[in-house]
């Protein structure tokens, strides 16, 4: 294959079908409660942070339960200062079904709003749209009465609370 503009102009004017607009629907609200931070310090890849999942809540129209308290976020800050999201995580539903989820993503923050991020007093003050945090969801279950979530794509928008980070996730369609 050969990448280029030429390739795409011409399978254009043969008439090549539109893939569309991209759509989306609610899917759940989430709250991932931060437990530990471990500072790993300055690698060759940035500055590496993980952080433990202590636990949280989900709920949606077709899915609520809670956040175990396992898994992780293994962010890694660059040196433009952006933090790039590598989390895992489980959920579990209020019918016990087990819900393993794998996110990644981008958190954009300027250096000021960190500090006061890193504050809880301020937390409430920062107006999530002064940054941006989005990621991207995949899901894996076992459960069959939820196996429609091992074949789908979410995105994430997100905001930093008192407790964690909170992501209004949606199925993309």
């Amino acid at each position: 294959m050969v990448c280029g503009t030429s390739g795409m102009a011409s399978a254009s004017a043969k008439g090549a079908m539109s893939m569309g607009a991209i759509e989306t629907t609610h899917l759940f609200e989430v709250e991932f409660e931060i437990g530990n931070m471990h500072m790993v310090g300055n690698t060759p890849y940035g500055q590496r942070t993980i952080a433990t999942i202590a636990g949280g809540t989900f709920a949606g129209a077709r899915l609520r339960g809670r956040v175990l308290p396992c898994g992780g976020d293994w962010g890694l800050f660059r040196s433009d200062g952006t933090l790039s999201v590598d989390a895992r995580s489980c959920l579990e539903t209020d019918d016990a079904a087990l819900v393993s989820v794998t996110y990644s993503g981008r958190w954009r923050i300027a250096p000021d709003l960190l500090v006061r991020l890193g504050d809880p007093a301020q937390i409430d003050r920062v107006d999530p749209s002064e940054y941006y945090l989005r990621t991207l969801l995949l899901f894996e279950t076992a459960a069959e009465r939820y196996a429609w979530l091992n074949d789908i794509v979410a995105v994430g928008n997100g905001r930093r609370t008192v407790k964690g980070i909170a992501y209004s996730v949606h199925e993309v369609r």
